[in-house]
């Protein structure tokens, strides 16, 4: 009796040897050629992207510099950074020659020690346990505060320091820049 041995999950690509496969030319060479539709994406959705490519490719040990919250989607920062390091991933694959080695360098490099970095949108949360970010407060300014005066006046500048005190009253904290 044999028994079948489960292969091993192949890396995920970067799409390079996708584009070779089909085709894609060398360097400065246009696998597409004049009037060819525009190549489909990989993948059509960010949570696939992140589940079959981001997450098994750039792995990091979790804990102390770096963070991840399996509710990554519960963080609207989190989720506009891989958004847009997805898109941009999906164009610059597609580049020949050094496309790939461009989104390392000016997308990637610069958003993962933010991303998963301990102050980035996950500072709060661990890999098993999800904790609400908290969003800063705010005080609308008081009404007049954007006030810009006359075209021919320039800026209003409030030389009066009691000003907007006296229209804030408790709600200014006492400290303003004059």
């Amino acid at each position: 009796m044999t028994t079948a041995q489960a292969s091993p999950p192949a890396p995920p690509s970067d799409g390079a040897l996708d584009r070779a496969d089909a085709g894609g030319g060398g360097p400065g060479q246009d696998a597409r050629g004049p009037g060819a539709e525009a190549p489909e994406p990989v993948y059509t959705q960010l949570e696939d992207w992140l589940i079959d490519y981001f997450l098994p490719m750039f792995r990091r040990t979790l804990g102390g510099e770096y963070r991840w919250c399996a509710q990554w989607w519960q963080h609207g920062e989190a989720i506009s950074r891989l958004t847009a390091l997805w898109h941009a991933w999906e164009v610059l694959r597609l580049q020949p020659g050094t496309g790939i080695a461009a989104w390392y360098r000016d997308h990637l490099d610069h958003q993962l020690p933010i991303l998963m970095g301990a102050r980035g949108p996950f500072y709060q949360c661990s890999e098993d346990a999800h904790r609400e970010p908290h969003e800063a407060a705010v005080v609308p300014a008081p009404e007049r505060w954007w006030d810009l005066g006359h075209e021919d006046d320039g800026p209003v500048i409030r030389a009066d320091p009691e000003w907007p005190q006296a229209e804030l009253g408790d709600a200014g904290g006492g400290h303003h820049a004059a």
